[in-house]
């Protein structure tokens, strides 16, 4: 049995990591997609904005920040497939533990909040786990799929929760939570200079804003501690699998590697990893062997019989070489190594998905 569909079948949640442009978003849909065939009823989340998921399932009107259910025949199972939409999430998130919906609105409305919704460093990746989370507690699902944006960000993805709670337990956070009786002219005479100086630098208008959203926030950081919580909790469970994807290029593997470690040091561990675009060896024979075949063609005057095997030696050679650097960067991570070869076409619907399947879980 492939490694990877054990991985399929004893895991809640499947995190799919790697570089930029080898496959992960793919290899995430049919993993996807094989577990639908196995009765399961799965959902791929990606946290890239880009296309790349809608076009590897063929849905040419993309995808939404709600979970699609896809038309796939598959008996019992079902596969559906969303994309992070981080603003809508980070307004889940606010009025799931806001104390009454007025304290949502206030927060909702608030020019501070709006611009961290879209535009602060890490909002992305708290949010894409959030919508792990929410998605993990969501009945109508037993595998989520999550396909991380190029492996530096994906550490910022595992590690948000934890910068979520660190913030919270910081002291400027705790100083703008101070109860405020005359809003700029703000909490005591000990902060009133280091806000006049803070509003020199940002404007008044921003720390105005700041101090609002603040204020409205009062009494939510209990909830957020909790969810953060929650989702590194779930993060660590043992039903949560990593799945690593990288490509037989030598820059891919070394970042899978690099990446490999990272997991490790922070308590992590790769289940699986897929290599793709792997060139095929076409047989069991040796480079060896398909250069004496060239040669006694050669000898018979049989050209194009020697070209032929001449040719299979270089691929041989080629792929030969591609597995000694597999084994080389990524051997110490103990993980079962999953090759796919180059395939004749890109993924671009629910059919050519499958056929990539065939190789994933043979």
């Amino acid at each position: 049995m492939s490694a990877l569909v054990e991985v399929v079948g004893r895991s809640s949640v499947v995190v799919c990591c790697g570089s930029g442009g080898v496959g992960k978003t793919t290899s995430a849909a049919a993993i996807g997609l094989e577990a639908a065939k196995a009765g399961r009823r799965a959902v791929v989340v990606t946290i890239d904005p880009a296309r790349r998921l809608a076009d590897a399932l063929g849905l040419p009107d993309g995808l939404t920040g709600e979970p699609q259910r896809l038309p796939v025949d598959t008996g019992e199972g079902e596969l559906w497939a969303m994309m992070l939409d981080a603003p809508a999430m980070f307004e889940r998130v606010v009025r799931a533990n806001a104390t009454d919906p007025e304290q949502a609105d206030r927060i909702v409305a608030n020019a501070f909040y709006r611009n961290m919704a879209t535009a602060l460093s890490g909002t992305q990746e708290y949010m894409a786990s959030e919508a792990l989370y929410e998605l993990h507690t969501d009945d109508r699902f037993d595998l989520v799929v999550v396909d991380t944006p190029p492996s530096r960000n994906a550490i910022e993805f595992l590690e948000a929760p934890g910068v979520l709670t660190r913030f919270l337990d910081h002291k400027a956070f705790k100083l703008m939570m101070m109860p405020t009786r005359t809003g700029l002219k703000v909490f005591s005479a000990a902060t009133q200079p280091l806000l006049r100086l803070i509003g020199k630098v940002v404007g008044s208008d921003v720390l105005s804003d700041a101090v609002a959203f603040f204020q409205a926030f009062a009494g939510m950081e209990v909830g957020f501690r909790e969810r953060a919580d929650a989702v590194a909790n779930l993060l660590r469970a043992a039903g949560t699998e990593f799945v690593l994807v990288t490509s037989p290029q030598h820059d891919a593997l070394a970042e899978a590697a690099w990446f490999a470690d990272q997991l490790a040091e922070r308590g992590y561990g790769v289940a699986t990893t897929i290599v793709n675009r792997m060139h095929p060896r076409f047989g069991d024979g040796s480079v060896s062997d398909a250069r004496t075949r060239a040669a006694k063609a050669a000898d018979t005057d049989r050209p194009e019989l020697a070209a032929i095997w001449s040719n299979l030696a270089e691929l041989r050679a080629v792929a030969d070489d591609e597995r000694a650097e597999v084994d080389a960067l990524l051997g110490h991570t103990g993980a079962p190594v999953v090759e796919v070869p180059l395939l004749p076409t890109d993924v671009h619907d629910l059919e050519s998905l499958d056929h990539l399947g065939r190789y994933l879980f043979p």
